[in-house]
């Protein structure tokens, strides 16, 4: 599954990156205005963020995110010959709503980085599921490395 929101969610659970040390949070009126969420108050998605990012850990049930789909209708309609279905849905729970197919398409495969130090998330998309890492390039190599230097030393780490 590739969908615009799917990738929206993720970018959002990605704002809170470790930057040389020390937590950051990225998520500003910018950051909303480049997402399709002008509109939204940055306090609120915030809100959205932390929740998701609970669940996504395993810190939190899924249920915690049922408020955020209050008022979501989704209705039929006749377009042409083709019956489609019009969704009805603020910024916030088209997240939900995102995280939700995302848990049915590819359960288990959105979650966090591996690494411990890292607060990033990713959406394992490959063959055998088993992406670790955020990148990589970056917590790949990093924790492949302490692995082994561990082990050259004697103790695994």
């Amino acid at each position: 599954m590739k969908s615009e929101w799917s990738e929206v969610l993720l970018d959002l659970l990605n704002t809170t990156p470790v930057v040389d040390g020390t937590p950051t949070d990225t998520l500003d009126a910018a950051w909303l205005r480049a997402h399709g969420a002008a509109g939204q108050r940055v306090r609120d998605v915030r809100g959205v963020r932390d929740d998701l990012q609970r669940v996504v850990r395993g810190e939190a049930p899924g249920a915690v995110l049922d408020a955020r789909l209050r008022g979501v209708t989704q209705t039929p309609e006749i377009v042409g010959d083709v019956l489609t279905w019009r969704l009805e849905a603020d910024w916030p729970a088209r997240l939900v709503l995102a995280w939700g197919e995302l848990q049915s398409a590819m359960p288990g495969r959105l979650r966090p980085c591996a690494n411990g130090e890292c607060h990033l998330f990713l959406l394992d998309r490959s063959r055998g599921g088993t992406g670790r890492w955020c990148s990589m390039s970056e917590c790949g190599n990093r924790m492949k490395a302490r692995r082994h230097y561990g082990r050259a030393v004697g103790k695994e780490t």
